[in-house]
């Protein structure tokens, strides 16, 4: 075991402390072997006994601490009253110094200084405006001058004395003579700009640095140095720019105008081809731009920025109709236009650093750096601020602070803002795209699964079949987000799945509801008939419990595949938190995206919301936790308690399945119980109900009557309590079918409860023991076993059986005379009997036979003393005339 120091100073580098407990106690096993007990009881003993000594050694030094606090503070206050002491009496002093040292100095004296100041000041303002009259006295021959130095070429000269008449513009400021003279000096500014407009084409076509680099010098004592630039970034763009005008695409709209005899061909080819006739001309233009330019990164951004804007239709015009032309796949086509898009911001990324590293290589003056506009610094502010903040106690100290990027870095990050922008609404929209993608793929699907219906497909196995093609086609969602969205759209993401796999299964479940009995001759039973030759069952009513239970296996099969395709998607939500974490504590080593200004449309868009927060802050917070077992699996997780799991992701697609288990049991359960049913079909209009019976009358006081008929149970009872009898066999026959333990908690009429206490786990009867296994490995699932799976079953159709009888049938029965009403009392009282044999306890059945065995006038005093009249009781009276 490592010492005491070394345990604190560990235990400070876990945020967690379990981790940090299994870390230390599996330190000294360097084997795969499972820790014996023994020893593992002895390292959490002697980790028990360092942690004391370490608390009690912390204890001591903070009583240390608190002690030498304590007796430093009255020395503080002293101090501090100290100080003020002797601040006072240095204020008094200070004070009296300067009293002395005016009354040292003469009145004469004090007179004669101020008149040497406020003369010199008087000299000082009269030459300030003798230099200002005699730059306006300039005014008057400056057209003159100007004009002559344009005609003589003498460009720099010219530029010049504007330049020194601009300074001198101040002096007009306010008063009538201001506007003539500006527009004079705008007048004399474009006819240099015109007189240089032409060299300054030819020497930028002609790539004369040198002499590019004069006439920036010139622009820029014009201020005219934006139109320096729009000169020289249209001559350079020209022929990027007609590539993109004259581009002839076949999944596009037309441009107006396409040259003879070119080729058509698709936008992501054509794209690539301009990318890169793109990257070559930024690469030529990399040298230049250094040369000419004070600021290279800035100019080649600005350039980059005008040759998008100024293309004809706009990127994201053609985009737009780009999208419009694939339809509801159009997912698929955009991705490799975005993949390429990203590419060539990585070529240019790379020419922006050799700028940058030649630029850091040569100092410039400070005055030679260019002001740039105002919208750069409103830019600046919302600079990878990410929203996404998990629980700021636990960001290191070290990683809080996060230094902000510089102006430059700002203004050269905009060429990737306006590359990337066309793709923003797309990628907003993209929960959209992603189910227009999969509902296309589900109606293929569909297709070749109604083509193959035709051919008499086997339809358990068809729809395990279909339900492969579904997970394969979702496989590819994640990827797709994270190419489009870079995890941006994880929301989008689980809105479209959990919509894709609920349509699927949707389907399935209205297929099963309105053809439950279809196809089932396709449909080859596993057991032999004959072995239960004996139950009025029919061929059809095999197959079709067969169908059912080749269903409810293929729901099982896929509940198993969904829950390992959420793990898959819970890992690809993980690493999104874990990636958007990195960027947030440190954004200049970590981006979201590909490129900064690509990272910050995608924070500043709507994808980022506080929906996404929540998620990845959960996905986060469950890093460590078990996931959650699928709800409708044979150890019946979602009924227990107990056992907790993070938040299930595809909710809705589980419900659908969870809806479509409960059909297809439904439909199995009508099957079994069709024959216990028939034998009921006359049973409410039999006309024993009404049959005075033999009666004798007796002398006793009483005057009663005793019917004479024997009470034993009538024959279709008999038949019905045989059929129930036989359901235990039945299901011994399918007992080992993991099909019936599927989904138990959607069993009709079978309380949550009862479910519960049939997966609770025995009881450990070593608390140390499972403490400790708690803290190092997972509960393993309960698996139920045949006979209490079995058990669920017969109570679920015990209870449905009960309800058809005492909701539909004995309802149904008009009229009781005494003899009937005893008979009936025979039957219920003998079908009671029989399902409690099968531990079903109905309530409704109960107060039947409890009405029903009552006489005249114990019915009537029960009706009269009854405040709430029972639903069962008011139907009672009324075939038995209480009313």
């Amino acid at each position: 075991m490592a010492s005491t120091k070394q345990l604190c100073e560990s235990l400070e580098q876990y945020e967690d402390v379990i981790p940090w407990i299994n870390d230390t106690l599996s330190v000294s096993d360097d084997s795969d072997e499972t820790v014996d007990l023994v020893e593992l009881d002895h390292h959490i003993t002697q980790l028990l006994t360092t942690l004391d000594i370490a608390c009690e050694d912390t204890s001591a030094q903070l009583e240390r601490i608190i002690e030498d606090v304590s007796r430093g503070i009255p020395r503080l206050a002293y101090d501090l009253h100290f100080m003020k002491d002797g601040a006072l009496t240095f204020q008094t002093a200070l004070a009296d110094v300067l009293l002395r040292s005016k009354e040292a100095v003469p009145a004469e004296t004090n007179i004669a200084l101020d008149d040497l100041h406020h003369l010199d000041m008087i000299k000082g303002h009269m030459e300030a405006s003798r230099e200002v009259l005699r730059e306006a006295e300039s005014w008057s021959t400056l057209e003159v001058e100007v004009t002559s130095l344009i005609l003589e070429k003498s460009y720099a000269k010219a530029a010049a004395r504007l330049s020194e008449a601009s300074r001198s513009m101040v002096v007009f400021q306010n008063t009538p003579e201001y506007d003539p003279r500006r527009t004079l000096m705008v007048n004399l500014q474009n006819q240099l700009e015109a007189s240089l407009s032409s060299a300054l084409v030819s020497s930028i076509n002609n790539q004369d640095i040198v002499a590019c680099r004069d006439y920036f010098s010139i622009f820029s004592v014009i201020q005219r140095e934006s139109e320096f630039r729009n000169y020289y970034n249209a001559s350079r763009r020209s022929s990027i720019v007609s590539m993109w005008q004259n581009a002839l695409l076949t999944d596009c709209e037309p441009t107006s105008s396409q040259p003879p005899g070119a080729l058509a061909q698709p936008f992501v080819e054509f794209l690539q081809k301009f990318y890169t006739n793109f990257a070559l001309l930024l690469n030529a233009e990399r040298t230049p731009i250094s040369s000419i330019f004070p600021d290279p990164a800035i100019t080649l951004s600005h350039f980059i920025t005008s040759t998008l804007s100024s293309l004809q239709p706009t990127f994201a015009q053609r985009l737009s109709s780009y999208n419009s032309h694939h339809g509801e796949t159009s997912l698929a086509f955009l991705i490799p236009l975005l993949r390429a898009t990203e590419e060539f911001a990585t070529g240019v990324e790379k020419v922006m650093d050799k700028i940058e590293s030649s630029a850091a290589s040569t100092t410039q003056p400070r005055s030679s750096r260019i002001e740039r506009p105002a919208t750069h610094v409103r830019r600046r502010s919302s600079r990878l601020s990410i929203s996404w903040r998990p629980d700021p106690s636990r960001i290191p100290p070290s990683e809080r602070g996060v230094p902000t990027p510089s102006g430059g870095e700002v203004d050269a990050m905009e060429w990737d803002q306006e590359l990337f922008q066309p793709f923003l609404n797309a990628q907003i929209d993209y929960g959209s795209l992603e189910q227009r993608f999969l509902e296309q793929s589900l109606r293929e699907i569909i297709t070749n699964d109604t083509r193959e219906r035709v051919q008499d497909i086997d339809r358990p196995r068809l729809f395990r079949e279909r339900a492969i093609d579904i997970f394969g086609v979702a496989e590819g969602s994640m990827s797709r987000c994270e190419a489009f969205t870079h995890g941006y759209g994880v929301i989008g993401l689980l809105h479209a799945l959990d919509g894709f796999f609920q349509s699927f299964i949707d389907m399935w479940t209205a297929d099963v509801r309105m053809e439950s009995s279809g196809s089932s001759s396709l449909v080859q039973s596993s057991i032999s008939v004959g072995e239960l030759s004996d139950l009025d069952y029919t061929a059809q009513d095999w197959s079709n419990i067969q169908l059912s239970l080749h269903l409810l296996a293929s729901a099982r099969a896929v509940s198993e595949r969904m829950a390992t395709f959420e793990t898959k998607l819970r890992s690809y939500l993980a690493e999104v938190a874990a990636h958007f974490r990195l960027a947030r504590t440190d954004p200049q080593n970590f981006i979201i995206a590909i490129t900064r200004g690509e990272s910050q449309l995608l924070e500043q868009s709507t994808l980022n919301s506080a929906e996404l927060n929540a998620l990845l802050t959960n996905i986060s917070n469950d890093a460590y936790s078990p996931l959650s077992a699928a709800p409708h699996s044979a150890t019946l997780r979602a009924q227990n308690s107990a056992v907790a799991g993070p938040e299930v992701l595809l909710a809705s697609a589980r419900m659908s399945l969870s809806t479509f288990a409960q059909t297809c049991q439904a439909s199995m359960q009508k099957t079994i119980l069709s024959p216990l049913r028939q034998h009921l079909a006359t049973y409410a209009s039999s006309p024993v109900w009404g049959s005075p019976g033999d009666l004798k009358v007796t002398n006793s006081a009483s005057d009663l009557r005793v019917p004479t008929f024997s009470l034993s149970p009538s024959d279709t009872v008999q038949r019905v309590a045989e059929g129930l009898l036989n359901l235990p066999r039945l299901f011994e026959v399918y007992a080992y079918d993991n099909a019936l333990a599927f989904s138990l908690q959607t069993l009709p009429n079978v309380e949550s409860e009862f479910l519960k206490t049939l997966s609770e786990p025995p009881p450990d009867t070593s608390s140390q023991s499972t403490r400790r296994r708690s803290s190092v490995a997972f509960v393993k699932p309960i698996t139920l076993d045949p006979e209490t799976v079995s058990s669920a079953w017969l109570v679920s159709l015990g209870h449905t059986y009960l309800d058809y009888l005492t909701k539909e049938v004995l309802p149904s029965i008009t009229f009781l005379s005494i003899a009937g009403a005893a008979q009936l009392a025979s039957d219920l009282d003998y079908l009671s009997n029989i399902v409690h044999a099968l531990s079903v306890e109905h309530e409704a059945l109960e107060k039947w036979k409890g009405y029903v065995s009552m006489d005249e006038e114990e019915g009537r005093r029960v009706l009269a003393e009854e405040r709430s009249l029972d639903n069962v009781l008011q139907q009672v009276s009324k075939i038995r005339a209480w009313l």
